[in-house]
């Protein structure tokens, strides 16, 4: 039974609620970054791409197949602000067995910040303290991105 001073405290302290739907099929299969691209140009709003920066994680099954994404942060021309407790807590919920973040440079340019090095060095640190390893963060323009697994950035 609840005391008062029970009552009071749940009234004054926020629920933390747990939801995740998953589909029955995944989107797809990740076998190299030109996948990735190819999923993300499907679902990175074009009139954005080149507007505003977004941030979005990607989550994978032990297949290595996309079982959700998410655009977690919207920024401004030139950067967004990435929270790495809200990336890992949504890897989390959605059972991930590995991530792939990516975020879109406006500008055009390919060459990865020391912001955008240094986000994916804490990222990647956090991830693994949560088994939950990062594969890849792709930079995607209008025509072009980059992959820091493939160019040696991870």
């Amino acid at each position: 039974m609840e005391t008062t001073t029970q009552k009071e405290i749940f009234r004054t302290i926020g629920e933390a609620r747990i939801s995740y739907r998953p589909t029955e099929i995944p989107f797809s299969t990740v076998t190299c970054s030109d996948d990735v691209e190819t999923f993300l140009r499907q679902i990175w709003d074009i009139d954005t791409l080149e507007y505003c920066e977004s941030f979005c994680v990607m989550t994978l099954n032990r297949a290595n197949a996309i079982t959700s994404y998410k655009i977690v942060s919207t920024g401004g021309s030139s950067s967004v602000i990435v929270d790495i407790k809200i990336i890992i807590q949504y890897a989390i919920l959605a059972h991930a067995s590995g991530i792939i973040v990516a975020h879109n440079h406006p500008s055009g340019n390919l060459k990865p910040s020391v912001a955008d090095r240094n986000l994916t060095k804490k990222l990647k640190n956090a991830a693994n303290t949560m088994d939950i390893p990062l594969l890849d963060h792709i930079i995607l323009t209008k025509n072009e991105y980059l992959s820091f697994a493939d160019d040696g950035y991870l």
